[in-house]
């Protein structure tokens, strides 16, 4: 875990090559997506896809990742992004990091707000080039209702996926290491579940690198 809180902890290690040199590359957005059949073909490609609530963070830590703070579009407004957003880096064009759509947004019309889980339905269940969903969590408020019935969907379609802790730096020293052991506690039997929390600030970039060596460990 990073030393998001300032005191006495394991800094973040220095980047393997693999990893530097995957990030090192600009990265470009491909184009959003509203079906999977408009998805690329997955023979030769490995995807990474990241989930969460809305206004988690998603955008602000692909950008944070990418070292691009303009790469992915990021709005006060929960629930803009309505598509499968994807990005791959430059001359490469068999990666790709997935944006999925947010989830859990009260004030959304509920005919979008079923279009959107039908979508993300579709996507876990029918990319077998799909390694792993990091599965975002606003540190300030932990697992909620809807969170779980992600997870509880990831499980069944058997996606492995990672929890990650956004917006540690929002929380008073301890808080977040007092979280994530919770977190991992409360995920544990859950049998597509990874057996790590990462927590991460993208405002900060504390935890970023752990995130990057992780992406880099499925693509290589």
């Amino acid at each position: 875990m990073s030393d998001i809180d300032g005191g006495p902890g394991p800094r973040n290690p220095e980047p393997s090559e693999a990893v530097r040199l995957l990030f090192a590359r600009p990265w470009t957005f491909v184009r959003g997506m509203s079906r999977v059949d408009d998805l690329p073909p997955v023979a030769g490609t490995v995807e990474v896809a990241f989930a969460g609530r809305s206004n988690v963070g998603k955008s602000s830590l692909i950008n944070a990742l990418t070292g691009q703070g303009g790469l992915a579009r990021t709005s006060n407004t929960p629930g803009r992004t309505q598509e499968l957003n994807l990005f791959k880096p430059e001359r490469d064009s068999g990666v790709f990091l997935v944006d999925m759509p947010g989830y859990g947004y009260a004030e959304a019309p509920k005919e979008k707000v079923d279009v959107w889980n039908r979508l993300i339905r579709d996507y876990l269940r029918g990319r077998p080039n799909l390694r792993r969903v990091f599965v975002l969590i606003d540190g300030r408020h932990g697992l909620k209702k809807n969170d779980e019935e992600v997870l509880d969907l990831l499980d069944k379609a058997a996606v492995s996926y990672q929890v990650v802790l956004t917006k540690a730096d929002k929380l008073k020293p301890g808080g977040i290491a007092k979280l994530a052991a919770e977190t991992l506690e409360r995920i544990r039997k859950r049998p597509a579940a990874h057996p790590e929390v990462l927590t991460t600030s993208s405002e900060k970039g504390a935890g970023i690198d752990e995130l990057r060596a992780a992406i880099a460990a499925l693509i290589g």
